[in-house]
């Protein structure tokens, strides 16, 4: 059994075609064929159904493939740390976080202190960066809802209140306050349903005030939510660190009375993976922001 015989198996068993795979991997249909017939008969067994021109991983498959996943992660986090004790490189973090415009002071602190260090952010719902952890394909992730698990770590970070953000037209632009049984009517702009912060606010809006916001626009970008809402297409809800960095919207920003639970700022990360050099910098680097903030 070889590794070009798993990586061979791996793509194929994810797309269930051969055609597919082959073009994938840059090679001949008849060769990908031999080899994962090849890698059948090393193993005893068949990892496919074939069914007719179309194949389906089967029960021996679905154990091998999550056996190869892990192989091939342990080998990558293998290369990482070789790569660190080596000094090969300077490193490569990888961060998902909830919403876009939560790092970028951070961040840009960080990298002055660390200018060679590639940074790769992605922004994704809550329920994909655990699965993202749980598999390795991030180092740590920084969200407003607690990711648990039994091999995930989390530390609050910082707590803060939710406001309301209003356009400059918009009539309660002039108001300090508000509470959240006079939106009822209101049109906002949020994320998509299926990001935590969006499910947060509108289950909030329920519990205090008995009503579901009226999202007429749903986006998954905090910029675009903040030029839809200078050009007046409706109010949002803002958590202070995610929209601070962006615009200056103070004057529109409106504290919300009837509401009486904060929100709280995690680190997240697992403890069955390898942090690289940059990783681990990276992840005290944060944990000291924020210990400094509260100072």
């Amino acid at each position: 059994m070889e590794l070009l015989q798993l990586q061979y198996f791996q793509t194929t068993a994810k797309l269930e075609q051969i055609t597919k795979a082959a073009n994938e991997l840059n090679i001949t249909q008849p060769s990908l064929s031999k080899t994962i017939a090849r890698l059948e008969e090393d193993i005893g067994v068949p990892l496919f159904d074939r069914l007719g021109r179309n194949i389906r991983l089967n029960a021996y498959g679905k154990v091998l493939l999550k056996r190869v996943e892990h192989i091939f992660q342990e080998l990558e986090e293998a290369q990482r740390e070789i790569q660190d004790m080596a000094g090969l490189h300077h490193g490569i973090i990888k961060l998902a976080v909830s919403l876009t415009n939560l790092l970028p002071e951070i961040l840009g602190d960080f990298l002055e202190h660390y200018p060679s260090v590639h940074l790769r952010q992605v922004v994704e719902p809550t329920s994909v960066m655990k699965q993202m952890l749980e598999n390795g394909d991030i180092d740590m992730c920084i969200t407003y809802a607690q990711i648990e698990g039994p091999d995930i770590e989390w530390k609050a970070l910082r707590t803060e209140e939710l406001h309301l953000l209003v356009p400059d037209q918009h009539p309660l632009s002039a108001r300090e306050s508000v509470s959240l049984k006079e939106l009822q009517h209101e049109s906002f702009i949020g994320l998509r349903s299926d990001f935590w912060f969006r499910n947060m606010t509108d289950k909030l809006c329920m519990k205090i005030a008995g009503f579901t916001p009226h999202t007429n626009i749903e986006v998954d970008e905090v910029d675009a939510i903040l030029l839809l809402l200078k050009k007046g297409h409706g109010i949002t809800f803002a958590p202070d660190l995610a929209w601070r960095s962006r615009m200056n919207l103070k004057q529109n920003k409106l504290r919300i009375t009837d509401l009486d639970e904060n929100m709280t700022l995690g680190l997240a990360w697992s403890r069955n993976h390898y942090l690289s050099f940059a990783a681990q910098k990276f992840h005290e680097f944060v944990l000291d922001y924020f210990d400094k903030s509260r100072a």
